[in-house]
Parts: structure tokens; sequence; C-alpha cells
């Protein structure tokens, strides 16, 4: 199960995924000026990071708005981005946060687990329900795919929702957590961990503990690094030991050759060399 080659590529290169939500305006003007135009610029930026880091990081999380926000052209650098990953063997985490009724659920599945935009996992808003789930479900089964499922996310306005407090005494989250656990024990890899997993923000340090141990079997994509204020101890708290989770940094990696005054793809190498080690570091 493709669970299982995320947890030996942690195991092997550290929990760290890089994230490609590339805006055009990360990369360097002079690197944009060496190309045709900046959709070429921003996949040869894109794919300057990946063989830089393949062999340090776990996985790349790619944000489909970067490229949608540039229309048809910013989806075509987005196929080839995910494309590049597929030819050299590594992880691509589809970040789409779909949602909606099955029927249109399973249109985005075909899209995102068929065709151009084929990816590893894909993240899903369960939000709606069970039935906006189930469709993806077959390729899992399948097709060797994998759903990180938001649970907890790493937003100011988590709260507003997520923490509310139900009649049976369950936080929002909880709720939305305890059903698709129960989905994700028919899915489970020879590694123990299940390929549907949770996307948990690691800024909320109260409840953190809560949410490891609560689904200690479950496999969390963990945003909030870095920028958004998380700390490698924040982190710590999600992991199980070295391993049960995927730290996602975008921007610290994109935007590092700012910090190390590097060419970006050596800065970028740089910056998931420390993460990683800071990350691990006491565990």
């Amino acid at each position: 199960m493709i669970i299982d080659k995320l947890y030996k590529f942690v195991e092997e290169r550290g929990p760290v995924c890089v994230g490609l939500d590339t805006s055009i305006h990360y990369i360097p003007e002079e690197f944009i000026k060496k190309h045709k135009d900046e959709y070429s610029a921003l996949f040869e930026f894109n794919r300057s990071i990946i063989d830089a880091t393949y062999d340090i990081s776990a996985c790349y999380k790619v944000q489909i708005a970067y490229y949608e926000a540039l229309g048809v052209e910013g989806l075509k650098v987005y196929k080839e981005t995910l494309k590049y990953i597929k030819e050299k063997g590594l992880i691509a985490i589809c970040d789409i946060k779909r949602s909606d009724i099955s029927s249109t659920a399973r249109m985005y599945a075909k899209a995102h687990f068929e065709g151009d935009f084929e990816g590893d996992f894909i993240t899903l808003n369960p939000y709606m329900g069970l039935d906006s789930v189930e469709e993806y479900l077959n390729y899992v089964k399948e097709k060797e795919k994998g759903i990180f499922l938001l649970l907890k996310t790493s937003n100011k306005g988590s709260s507003d929702i997520q923490m509310m407090k139900l009649e049976n005494g369950r936080r929002v989250y909880e709720q939305v957590g305890d059903l698709f656990n129960k989905v994700a024990e028919e899915y489970k890899g020879e590694c123990g961990y299940s390929s549907i997993g949770f996307v948990v923000g690691c800024t909320d340090t109260k409840e953190a503990s809560i949410i490891r141990e609560r689904y200690k079997d479950s496999f969390f994509l963990i945003p909030g690094y870095g920028v958004q204020g998380g700390t490698s101890e924040d982190v710590r708290r999600l992991m199980k030991g070295k391993n049960g989770g995927v730290v996602n940094s975008s921007r610290g990696i994109l935007l590092a050759y700012k910090k190390y005054g590097d060419d970006f793809d050596v800065a970028a190498r740089k910056e998931v060399l420390r993460m990683r080690e800071e990350i691990l570091n006491g565990i």
C-alpha cells in the first residue's frame, strides 16, 4: 500500500514534506529572465527544488490553488510537476481539499487519482460526511492511493467550528475523526498505519497530545511548522517516535535563499536538512 512506501521514506529520509505551493513571486527575478515565460520558469524552479531535496525529503505536497490561479498554463505546470515527481519514484500529495456530494466526488476522484493530475495522496475536507469520501475509497483499495482528511487544521479560524462541543461531549473534530478512524481500519498497510490519514496542524499545542493519543494508528500530514508559528516541539507531539507523520514546509523551504543567501536550490536543501535535524533532535 502507498502508506508503506511513505512510512519507509520517512524512516530512511526523515519526515520533511516539501510544499510546492509555488507562487511566481517566490522565484528569483533573474531566474525568471532565463526562461521564455513565467510558466516555464515556474516548472524549472519546482524541478530544481525536487532535484535538490529528493533524497532527504519524505514527499512533496503540491497545492493546486497556486497553479489554478494562473489558468490553463498554470495547470500545465501542475501536471508536469506531478509527472516529474512520479518519474523520480517519489511521493506526491495533491493538496486539493475537495468536498462534494458523491456523484461529484466520483469525478474529483477520477480527476486526481487518474490522468493528467494523478497523485499518490490527496487531501479532502470530510465535513460534508461519509458519502463525500466514499467515492475515493476504491482507489485506495485497488489503485494503491491514499487520502489525508482535514481533522484539526492550523489556521486561526479552525477553532470556530472544529473545537465546538457537541451534546455527546465530543468536539466536532473528534466526531469527524472517530467516524473516519473506523473507515481507515480497513485500509491498513504492513507498517500498521492506514492509507487514510489526517491533516493535523501543529499550531494548537493544547490539542496535539490529545489527538495523537486518540488516533494512535493514524498517519498525519502536519502543516503549521515554521512560518505559521509551529515549532519542532509542537511537531514532536504529533509524531510517534521518528515516524507517524510528515511535516510540511512550503515558504520556509521555497524562500530559504533569502535567509541563507545561496542559490534557491542550494538553500532549499540546507533548510530541509536543518528542519529534519531540528525535528528529530531529542526523539
